[in-house]
């Protein structure tokens, strides 16, 4: 017990300690408009980030495979033919299943960018992802796509709270590795908490547009046509009906095979 304390004591004093130095760790990132879903608010949302060089050497951690960057992933940690599958906004009763039921036909895994209490109300859910070799990833607790223009301590109990609800869902000692800010609304301070935290800050590529339900055929065309741009691909299991989601990734699913390429993982440590 008193181990977890000084373990959640440090990693406060490091998210604290990130802020306030957040001006000297930010590498460099450009914004784009449009938010992942959800109404324009006409706040402007990164996902896509620039870096300027490796940040200086850690004496701890001399060759950088603990050091998690705050700057924005889109690759892939399994190379540049891998396909990086992210789900959004779960875990749902009705649909996390079916997502995981297709993801294990297909031999394939995914992320799972979770809100925090849905994870707490379905930690069976959270429990099946990380079984099944899955990944998760914290969409902080209430999914406020405006919260980039919040007090920095809003947005610090949205994203470490939302952590700590996901990873006593999971139990185990599974961890969550990645943090996406809801609509693409990430912020320097932001960043800068969800890596002091041990989760990269994590974009995509392919926006699937899966979310507002175009038809199956639409979600798969976008996927297609995108994918030139990046690895990274953003579908949903939350947020109403996915049907249409979960027959898009039966579909692009064996696409990815055929095409001689593999699902992997987005890359989280320094390279």
């Amino acid at each position: 017990m008193a181990g977890t304390t000084k373990r959640g004591t440090r990693a406060r004093t490091a998210a604290a300690t990130a802020v306030a130095t957040v001006a000297a760790t930010v590498w460099g990132v450009a914004t784009v408009a449009a938010p992942a879903h959800g109404p324009g608010d006409g706040h402007r949302h990164e996902n896509a980030s620039r870096d300027k060089g490796a940040p200086p050497a850690d004496p701890a951690d001399p060759d950088g495979t603990d050091r998690v960057p705050d700057t924005i992933a889109h690759a892939s940690e399994a190379g540049r033919d891998a396909v990086d599958i992210t789900i959004d906004d779960g875990p749902d009763p009705a649909w996390t299943p079916k997502v995981l039921e297709v993801l294990r036909k297909h031999g394939a895994k995914a992320t799972f960018c979770m809100i925090g209490p849905r994870a707490r109300a379905r930690p069976d859910l959270v429990k099946q992802v990380v079984a099944d070799g899955n990944r998760l990833c914290d969409h902080t607790t209430d999914h406020d796509i405006r919260m980039g223009k919040k007090p920095v301590d809003y947005q610090k109990r949205q994203i470490l709270d939302a952590q700590k609800m996901i990873e006593d869902a999971a139990g185990g000692g599974a961890k969550v590795g990645y943090y996406r800010a809801p609509g693409g609304a990430f912020t320097p301070e932001s960043r800068a908490l969800a890596a002091a935290a041990g989760m990269r800050p994590l974009g995509w590529n392919v926006d699937t547009k899966d979310f507002g339900k175009p038809g199956t055929a639409a979600i798969v065309n976008a996927f297609k046509k995108q994918l030139g741009n990046g690895p990274t691909v953003l579908f949903h299991d939350g947020g109403g009906n996915r049907a249409q989601t979960v027959e898009a990734l039966d579909q692009v699913l064996p696409w990815i095979s055929e095409q001689g390429r593999r699902t992997g993982f987005p890359v989280r440590t320094a390279p």
